[in-house]
C-alpha cells in the first residue's frame, strides 16, 4: 500500500509533476493519492525531497527455492506447425539453461503431435513434455492453462518462457495467478545472475521511454513472455538426443466458460510482417488509406511485406496484424524501410533491431533519421513512385 504521511507533506507539488498517471492532487496543502489510479510505480516517492511518501509492501513467505530446477518454454503450435518464437525462446533457453547447468524442457500440448518433439530438440531442448489430448486440439484459455498448471506443480521449474503472441499473452498469465508467482510480460531481454539465481527480464516501461529490468527474487517459477523476433534460435541439430516424456492431464472442468465456434483466417495476400525478409512500413504521413495501395506496389516488387504505424493502424487504414512497434509487431527484417513515419520511441521499440533501415520523410528532424542508415529527405508521393519504377526497371 502506499501512504502520505501527513507531519512531513508539505504541499510542494513535486509529487504531482513525478506522477505519469495523474493520480495525486493537493488538498489544503497536502498531497491526496487515488488509490484507483495509482499503479505502485513508485515514482512519486523517489521525487519527495522530505520522504513524505511511503510504500508499504505486505509480508510474503518465500518458497523453497532449492525444489525448483530446470527451464521450460510453452513450444505454441497451430494445426501441426510450431510457432516461430519458439524456436528463438529455446536459442535463449539454452544459453540460459547452459549458465545455470539445468535442462532445458519443451512443454508441448495439442491433439496429434507426432514429429514436433524431434524439432524440438534439434532447436536445444533436452527433453520435451507432450500432453496430446483432444481437448487441446483448438487453443483455449482453461484447458491450457489447466494443463500447463499441472505439469508446473508436478515438475516445479525453475523459468517458465512462452512467446508474447496472442495465445501466450492470453493464457499465460492464468497460469502465473495459479502458480502464485510473478509474470513479466513483453520481455526483450532475459539473463541470469549467477550471485542471486534470479532471471533478470527486461521489458520497456513508460510507454517504452525506459527499460525495466525485474525479478521474481521470492517466489518460483520464474514467469515471462517474450516478444517474436528479439532473440536469436540455434542452428538445428538433427543428431541431438533427448527426451520425451508423455503426460495426461485431468482436463474435466466443473464448468466450461467458452466454447469453440471455428476458425478464420484473415483475409489477405500480403505476406505476413514477422518473418518477412524486407518490411515497407507507412505511417501518419500518406494521409490516406488509399495511398496504401502504393506502399503495397513497393512492397510487391521487393518481395517485401506490409508494415504500418499505430497512427496508421488506428485510422482504421490498415488493419492491426501489420502494426509494427511496442503495442503492435516486433520485427527484425534484413531490411526496413520506414516511409511517412516520424519515428516514436513506441515504434522504435518494435523495429529497431532491423539489420538496415531506410527512412523518407520530409522533415528532416524526424527521430526516425536517428536511427536510419539511410535517409531520404523528400515527399514520399514523390520517391516512392521513383523508387518502384526504378525496382523493377533492375529486376526486369
Amino acid at each position: 500500500m502506499i501512504e502520505v504521511i501527513s507531519e512531513k507533506c508539505v504541499g510542494c507539488g513535486a509529487c504531482l509533476k513525478a506522477c505519469a498517471y495523474e493520480a495525486i492532487k493537493l488538498d489544503d496543502k497536502l498531497a491526496v493519492i487515488d488509490i484507483d489510479k495509482c499503479t505502485l510505480c513508485g515514482a512519486c516517492v523517489q521525487a519527495c525531497p522530505f520522504d513524505a511518501i511511503v510504500i508499504r509492501k505486505k509480508s510474503s513467505t518465500s518458497v523453497d527455492k532449492s525444489q525448483y530446477s530446470g527451464i521450460w518454454v510453452f513450444a505454441e503450435n497451430t494445426r501441426g506447425v510450431i510457432a516461430g518464437v519458439v524456436y528463438e525462446l529455446l536459442g535463449k533457453g539454452r544459453e540460459l539453461a547452459d549458465q545455470m547447468g539445468e535442462e532445458l524442457t519443451a512443454v508441448l500440448l495439442g491433439s496429434g503431435l507426432e514429429g514436433m518433439s524431434s524439432l524440438l530438440i534439434a532447436h536445444g531442448a533436452d527433453q520435451v513434455i507432450e500432453v496430446d489430448d483432444p481437448a487441446l486440439l483448438h487453443f483455449r484459455d482453461e484447458y491450457y492453462a489447466r494443463s500447463l498448471t499441472d505439469l508446473a506443480l508436478r515438475y516445479k521449474p525453475s523459468v517458465i518462457l512462452a512467446g508474447a503472441t496472442v495465445v501466450g499473452r492470453s493464457f499465460i498469465p492464468r497460469v502465473a495467478i495459479n502458480l502464485h508467482t510473478g509474470l513479466t510480460a513483453d520481455c526483450t531481454g532475459l539473463e541470469f545472475d549467477p550471485e542471486t539465481g534470479n532471471l533478470m527480464q527486461t521489458r520497456p516501461a513508460f510507454g517504452g521511454n525506459i527499460m525495466a529490468t525485474i525479478v521474481t527474487a521470492n517466489h518460483r517459477p520464474q514467469m515471462a513472455t517474450v516478444r517474436h523476433k528479439v532473440m536469436d534460435p540455434i542452428v538445428p541439430d538433427d543428431s541431438r538426443n533427448g527426451v520425451v516424456i508423455q503426460e495426461t492431464v485431468n482436463l474435466d472442468l466443473e464448468e466450461e466458460k467458452t466454447r469453440w465456434l471455428g476458425f478464420v483466417a484473415e483475409e489477405s495476400n500480403l505476406v505476413n510482417i514477422t518473418e518477412a525478409n524486407i518490411i515497407v512500413s507507412a505511417g501518419r504521413g500518406i494521409k490516406d488509406a488509399k495511398n496504401f495501395a502504393m506502399i503495397e506496389e513497393l512492397a510487391r516488387a521487393l518481395d517485401g511485406a506490409v508494415g504500418a504505424s499505430r497512427a496508421a493502424v488506428d485510422a482504421e487504414w490498415i488493419p492491426y496484424s501489420h502494426q509494427v512497434g511496442q503495442t503492435g509487431k516486433t520485427v527484425k527484417p534484413n531490411i526496413y524501410i520506414s516511409i511517412g513515419i516520424s519515428g516514436a520511441i513506441q515504434h522504435l521499440a518494435g523495429m529497431s533491431s532491423a539489420d538496415y533501415i531506410i527512412a523518407i520523410n520530409k522533415d528532416p528532424d524526424a527521430p526516425i533519421f536517428k536511427v536510419a542508415d539511410l535517409g531520404i529527405v523528400g515527399d514520399l508521393f514523390e520517391v516512392v513512385p521513383l523508387l518502384i519504377k526504378r525496382i523493377k526497371e533492375i529486376r526486369k
